[in-house]
């Protein structure tokens, strides 16, 4: 039986309050009352007590170390405590209330999380959401349910942005089962809020089925083939494949073609090396069919964050010598989709600077959202940030069109 009253000689004071507290954690944490445990800048009061109740000197320096295995044999010999540490557990800590194991168990489950926002700062605002909405709680039953979810999204979330991946195969891939990313699937809700933050838009969506695709796509995951799909005028098919004739037809006509990731994945475009413009709405690329027709040189809409379709129609065209040349909406969201694109396949600046920024007279509604560097322009995020206004493709359209004019010429 355990001897009280040495017990709180030894350990029952305040000098050694601190040991007693590592061994409280580590019960609410469930790990054995074992190995070693540290104090940093321990007073000289502090060191004594554990000389006394070691029975040696307890080293130099301004921490303190203590084998808790050295001190649960100390106990047991000395009859201070014939079951060791179990028994100053019992007598001097009492039991641990199971709410703040639990909430420790919350927060261990969280952490997957935790990690993966501070590696990747972009994902803070979901990170921030998570929280505030209690959705690990509400999708996952207890910590060991909330633990495998997060940990599951971690994996996935790791993978994205991708260069263009099935939903099936990436939900396989990382979380052994090809339905774990379907609509409405708790690792789904995590991680497709994730994509609308990476995409630049909030992390509750509109609902919709076609709102999801985009997300998805924004992060270069394509639900099928046929969903993902990619906007272009005036590219020169060869007429050794279908697409290739498709392309042809369409830059004969002078009309927009829409083509599938599976109109893509095996194509053989036969479009040749030259400069290819690229947009980020759908109306230049409309414009410029209204105004340019067949004389439209080639003009690629990523249509916001490029989907898989889109990455794979500028591959093909980078594989066959294409020179890019890019302009997007001057707003932080916009900047993020050039990053995006730079990332992938070299471009120059179309009209998309700091200089063409300042110099254009026209101005949309005030700039709104994080602030992102420009990987093309160190001067873009500032000359945005002076003037705090957002300046649309639309708002631009007349010199954007000049331009493809002159590539004509």
């Amino acid at each position: 039986m355990a001897d009280l009253d040495r017990l709180r000689r030894l350990l029952g004071g305040e000098e050694t309050e601190w040991l007693l507290d590592r061994l409280r954690r580590r019960m609410i944490n469930g790990k054995p009352l074992s190995g070693i445990v540290t104090l940093g800048s321990a007073t000289h009061d502090q060191r004594r007590a554990i000389e006394r109740l070691l029975g040696r000197r307890a080293g130099t320096g301004t921490s303190l170390s203590v084998s808790l295995d050295e001190v649960d044999a100390i106990l047991r010999r000395s009859g201070a405590a014939p079951d060791g540490l179990a028994d100053v557990a019992k007598l001097l800590i009492g039991t641990v209330p199971d709410r703040e194991r639990e909430a420790v168990a919350w927060a261990a489950a969280h952490q997957p999380l935790d990690n993966l926002a501070a590696q990747r700062p972009e994902l803070a605002t979901w990170r921030g959401w998570l929280d505030s909405t209690g959705m690990v709680r509400r999708l996952a039953s207890d910590p060991g349910a909330a633990s495998a979810l997060t940990s599951a999204a971690v994996r996935v979330l790791t993978e994205l942005p991708s260069k263009g991946i099935a939903l099936g195969r990436l939900a396989a891939e990382t979380s052994g089962d090809a339905h774990g990313l379907d609509d409405g699937r708790p690792l789904a809700t995590i991680v497709l809020s994730a994509a609308r933050c990476l995409r630049g838009t909030p992390p509750v969506g509109d609902g919709t089925a076609g709102e999801r695709r985009a997300s998805w796509a924004a992060v270069g995951v394509h639900r099928d083939e046929l969903s993902s799909s990619v906007l272009c005028l005036g590219l020169s098919g060869g007429a050794d494949t279908v697409t290739g004739r498709i392309l042809a037809l369409a830059r004969e006509s002078g009309e927009p073609c829409v083509l599938t990731l599976r109109q893509l994945n095996a194509a053989i475009l036969g479009v040749g090396s030259g400069v290819v413009s690229v947009c980020e709405n759908p109306i230049v690329l409309a414009s410029a069919a209204d105004e340019l027709g067949p004389g439209c040189p080639p003009l690629v809409c990523v249509n916001g964050q490029p989907s898989a379709a889109v990455w794979r129609l500028l591959d093909l065209l980078a594989a066959d010598g294409a020179r890019f040349r890019y302009h997007g909406d001057f707003d932080w969201g916009g900047i993020r989709i050039g990053n995006t694109l730079r990332d992938r396949i070299s471009w120059q600046p179309w009209r998309f600077d700091a200089a063409t920024y300042t110099a254009t007279a026209a101005t949309g509604g005030p700039l709104a959202g994080r602030p992102a560097d420009a990987s093309w322009d160190p001067g873009l995020r500032p000359a945005l940030e002076r003037r705090q206004v957002r300046i649309e493709e639309e708002l631009v359209l007349p010199v954007l069109l000049d331009d493809l004019r002159a590539l004509v010429c």
